[in-house]
């Protein structure tokens, strides 16, 4: 295993550990507390993160039972594959959904962890081992975003957030495709402020256009859990900027 792979790998584990503890205390009725993504409560959120799971080590192991292309061209579109995990662990209670998410979050390390890391996983696209692991990871957290806020529990920044930054940088193409807009086709700099207080950058130095911020609101804006308005410190200088934050998407 290549040591980025393993890196990431242990960011992905400890992501998951931390939703882990959270969720170690939802018991009852909690379950069934309604979360900001709407129509889903906590029991959907850990169902939509077991199944995302399982499709992972499917799509992985090409002939399992639901590699994400395959099994997504049965469905009429992406909401029914969204909806599908969710109705399944509907049928079971909270504490079955927390067990089925446990185990399927330990069968998708182990997957990934065997993979050579020059391997292609052909979800959508298609993304490297690297950049898979980091989808896997962005994933956790932002539904681990809706559950800490249903409960009241503070949602700390981590240094494993300049993992979300890169995806949400490297998906740009794929968000202005989504939006419909042309991208602008001038590079974009990125200085970000993490948790630590240091700064991280992506993209060239000395380019016009250059977005500025702390890096736990970039990442919100970017997995849409905080609206571009409401990001006090994201500055963007330049059209092209401009353009990269209202288009923001880090997801499939």
């Amino acid at each position: 295993m290549a040591d980025e792979t393993a890196a990431l790998l242990v960011d992905l584990a400890s992501e998951q550990k931390a939703l882990r503890d959270v969720l170690r205390a939802v018991e009852g009725d909690t379950w069934f507390a309604a979360t900001p993504a709407k129509g889903w409560d906590i029991r959907d959120t850990v169902a939509h993160l077991a199944d995302t799971d399982e499709i992972a080590v499917d799509t992985c192991l090409q002939g399992r039972a639901r590699p994400l292309n395959d099994f997504g061209a049965t469905l009429a579109g992406a909401e029914d594959l969204t909806l599908w995990g969710v109705l399944r662990g509907r049928r079971m209670t909270g504490a079955d959904v927390f067990a089925w998410w446990r185990r399927a979050a330990i069968d998708e390390r182990e997957v990934l962890a065997g993979l050579d890391p020059a391997t292609r996983v052909p979800w959508g696209l298609g993304m490297r081992v690297s950049s898979f692991i980091t989808a896997r990871l962005m994933e956790t957290w932002a539904h681990g975003l809706d559950i800490r806020t249903t409960l009241g529990v503070e949602s700390p920044d981590t240094p494993r957030l300049r993992n979300v930054a890169w995806l949400a940088i490297r998906a740009l193409p794929y968000a202005f495709s989504v939006a419909g807009v042309e991208p602008p086709g001038v590079p974009i700099r990125f200085e970000l402020r993490g948790p630590d207080d240091d700064v991280w950058t992506f993209g060239p130095p000395d380019v016009a256009d250059v977005v500025r911020g702390d890096a736990g609101e970039f990442c919100r804006v970017f997995v849409q859990r905080l609206a571009r308005a409401d990001a006090t410190t994201l500055i963007a200088e330049g059209d092209a900027a401009d353009a990269a934050l209202d288009v923001a998407r880090a997801y499939l």
